[in-house]
């Protein structure tokens, strides 16, 4: 192949060859007595000439460099040229034959449609790092080049494959993408072993819950959930996430739900909670801050009452079909400080559903974040099913894949609507307690009365009267009206409270014999399988207790 008939479409081709033109129609003459220029060279000290790029063999060029070069020419790239490293890559190459049979390593590396791209287009092409049969991995540029007739024009297409080893710069973004796996999996494994490895299980509520790490390419994130059986019936139910990617994202995770779980178990308000993880998050890090939601359900009172910290709203779809957002009130992220955070509260009665969420879920780079809660909202409003058929229908209208740029965590719950048998395992009855010293006579009567209508064994209804009686007898020794007696039952706990308009809240102490006071709480935490204490809204408190029930016998 005479390699003076390509030329590469290369800005100042031409006009190189156009130069050299001009110097061979017009060489230099010297006079009779002129020294040759060989002569020249070796009568002085100076080193020899260094010859310019355009004098320069094509051939000689190429086989000197240490990349792989070849070229093929025609419809069905015939070889034209290999040069020397080459040939030692891959061994030697029989000019002349057809490139999809004599080049394998090419097909190999899926170069054919390439190089036909090339010849057709006249633009140059690169693919970046593809690994080849003998083992080493290469970058190829494939460009155009053009058989002249000798008159300007062209009439054969050709294509100069470059391969230049990229070897050593592979091994070494393979080992930093080894190393970010390595990192990606310790914070997805911490991450996930911060989360609840089980759900605790409500007696009003079903529950369900879904996190998705981002993809592999995302470090993974701060999200978290949680569920907490606050004992009187009351459930709390949390979600936050934690800006930041990475290991230290998921250890301030870890730490803020560990504290929630502490807060929760003293039974304050939702926006208290959030007062007292402010101050934490800011002890942790001042520079980590995180959003969070805090919301307790009350079956007796119909409603989730919450706080926000910047988090994004609850949804809650009501027993018709329509969905609520609960905007108002909310305060920003923990960790900021100087902010008195505010409950407010969504009704959530029987068949309603609440979905929880980061921002994983609704927050796209090229849409406004109010659309994509609008969009789960629409989807929360024709999701029906159990909690995680919910969780799981909303994540896939969400979009969200394996290769999801962010973390996901989504928490529902539901309060379902009981009829039938199943109904007669979930009963409420209450009683306002008037007057002086006949309150506690009546109240025990009630109490007698309605746990006998709910058939439970004689030993369970004479505990649920004592307590009944002790809990009625201190709160009209210690509190202020208004009081009142409430019994609950579900299919798994009786649930005894009394309330009063006085928010000091009594303790446990042991009674020395002489005293003539300080044992009836002593007697309940005794006789009871847990009990607890609790400020009301708008003053006042509320002790309870509660007796697990026995399980039914299976056969």
């Amino acid at each position: 192949m005479n390699f003076t008939r390509w030329s590469a479409r290369l800005p100042g081709t031409q006009r190189r060859a156009a130069a050299r033109t001009e110097q061979t129609a017009s060489p230099d003459r010297r006079g009779e007595g002129s020294v040759p220029a060989a002569r020249a060279e070796q009568l002085t000290d100076e080193p020899p000439p260094v010859p310019a790029v355009d004098e320069l063999r094509v051939r000689e060029v190429l086989d000197r460099v240490p990349s792989l070069v070849a070229l093929v020419h025609g419809p069905d790239h015939r070889i034209a040229y290999v040069n020397d490293a080459y040939t030692t890559a891959f061994g030697v190459r029989p000019l002349g034959e057809r490139a999809r049979e004599a080049l394998p390593e090419l097909d190999a590396l899926g170069l054919f449609p390439l190089l036909d791209q090339v010849q057709r287009s006249g633009k140059p092409r690169t693919v970046k790092s593809r690994k080849a049969p003998d083992g080493r991995s290469y970058t190829f540029t494939c460009t155009p080049v053009a058989q002249g007739d000798g008159k300007g024009g062209s009439d054969a297409r050709g294509v100069l494959v470059f391969a230049t080893d990229v070897t050593d710069h592979a091994e070494a973004a393979e080992r930093l993408r080894a190393s970010e796996r390595r990192q990606r999996e310790t914070a997805v494994t911490l991450q996930r072993s911060l989360l609840p490895q089980e759900l605790e299980e409500p007696d009003d509520l079903r529950v369900a819950a879904t996190y998705h790490p981002g993809g592999t390419e995302a470090a993974v994130g701060g999200d978290w959930y949680d569920v907490i059986t606050l004992g009187g019936g009351r459930t709390a139910l949390v979600i936050g996430d934690v800006m930041g990617r990475g290991v230290r994202a998921a250890a301030v995770m870890g730490q803020l739900r560990t504290a929630v779980r502490a807060y929760a178990r003293l039974d304050l308000p939702p926006h208290e909670v959030l007062q007292l993880l402010d101050g934490l998050a800011a002890e942790i890090d001042a520079n980590q801050i995180a959003t969070c939601a805090y919301a307790v359900h009350d079956p007796n009172e119909g409603k989730l009452v919450y706080a926000s910290a910047g988090h994004l709203p609850i949804l809650v779809r009501d027993e018709n079909g329509a969905v609520l957002r609960a905007d108002e009130p909310t305060g920003p992220p923990l960790g900021t400080g100087g902010w008195m955070h505010a409950s407010g509260s969504i009704p959530l009665g029987p068949g309603s559903t609440a979905v929880l969420y980061t921002d994983g879920l609704v927050e796209r780079r090229d849409a406004d974040l109010d659309e994509g809660i609008a969009a789960l909202a629409n989807a929360l409003a024709g999701a029906t099913g159990t909690p995680q058929v919910v969780c799981d229908r909303l994540v896939r209208s969400a979009g969200v894949t394996p290769d999801h740029d962010d973390d996901v965590a989504v928490l529902v719950l539901q309060h379902p609507a009981r009829t039938g048998p199943e109904s007669e395992l979930f009963r409420n009855a209450a009683l306002e307690l008037l007057g002086g010293v006949e309150a506690a006579p009546r109240a025990r009567a009630f109490a007698s009365g309605v746990l006998t209508s709910w058939r439970f064994p004689a030993d369970l209804h004479d505990l649920g009267v004592l307590a009944t009686s002790e809990l009625v007898a201190n709160s009209l020794q210690h509190g202020t009206p208004p009081m009142r007696l409430r019994l609950r039952r579900t299919d798994r706990r009786l649930i005894i409270e009394v309330t009063d308009g006085d928010d000091h809240l009594p303790r446990r102490r042991r009674a020395e014999p002489a005293d003539e006071s300080g044992r009836g709480i002593a007697i309940v935490a005794t006789i009871a399988s847990n009990w607890g204490c609790r400020r009301t809204p708008g003053g006042g408190k509320a002790v309870w207790c509660e007796f697990a029930l026995p399980r039914p016998q299976t056969t």
